[in-house]
């Protein structure tokens, strides 16, 4: 398996607590948060990590190189900043694979990448997205779905919701899927929200451990959750 970690961010809601380094950099529980991503798919079997920078990109090339790994980690790096979507449809050129996995860079979200990906072939989307169940949220999207054939049918704008199912920040992507668009768009309401009613975006629902260090009440959070294991459990 081979996967993008989109990992160019400047991390500027953690300014007052982690200053000058990439969100991917930032450390938890006493490392980077990149090694945790990184840990992950290694066990999971992935062979190949391409990591989508931008921002101090040599701070993490130069951290990749000392990190002991079985993967096979390569670079894109954007010269400017091209969005969400640009800056995977540039990195897809250095895939290899049919199918691609792509994670954000401060996100943790633990899946079953193997299970998604039986998933995506059987139901023959063209993008699948894993989904969180979640509850009392307000601060995330909602993403709706048919029930039984897990089809992504409406993307809903963050409002209060007792439960839904949220959009966890991990895609399986097929490497041909945004050829055609232009060099700089945002893949959330260029690409999703513009194709859902086609029938091609599948949701890959988890009940894994789920955190996105972007603000810093859960940039804190997870520095108890890392240090304790927890982050681990799905």
């Amino acid at each position: 398996m081979e996967a993008i970690i989109l990992a160019g961010g400047m991390g500027t809601r953690l300014q007052s607590m982690v200053s000058d380094v990439p969100k991917c950099m930032a450390p938890v529980a006493g490392k980077p948060f990149l090694y945790y991503l990184l840990n992950q798919l290694e066990e999971a079997g992935f062979e190949h990590i391409i990591l989508s920078l931008g921002y101090k990109h040599e701070m993490i090339e130069r951290w990749t190189r000392s990190y002991q790994t079985t993967l096979k980690i390569s670079t894109a790096i954007e010269e400017c900043p091209l969005g969400t979507g640009g800056a995977i449809k540039y990195t897809l050129a250095k895939a290899q694979q049919p199918e691609v996995f792509i994670l954000n860079g401060d996100t943790f979200f633990n899946v079953s990448y193997k299970d998604m990906l039986q998933q995506h072939l059987k139901t023959r989307a063209v993008t699948t997205l894993a989904l969180k169940g979640m509850h009392d949220f307000d601060r995330y999207g909602i993403v709706e779905t048919e029930s039984h054939s897990m089809q992504i049918t409406a993307f809903r704008e963050k409002r209060y919701c007792q439960t839904g199912l949220i959009n966890g920040g991990i895609y399986l992507i097929n490497k041909d899927a945004l050829d055609g668009y232009s060099e700089k768009f945002s893949l959330e309401k260029d690409y999703f929200e513009k194709v859902v009613s086609t029938g091609i975006l599948s949701g890959y629902q988890s009940s894994g451990y789920f955190i996105d260090i972007g603000i810093p009440d859960d940039y804190l959070k997870a520095q108890v959750d890392f240090k304790n294991g927890t982050y681990k459990t799905l």
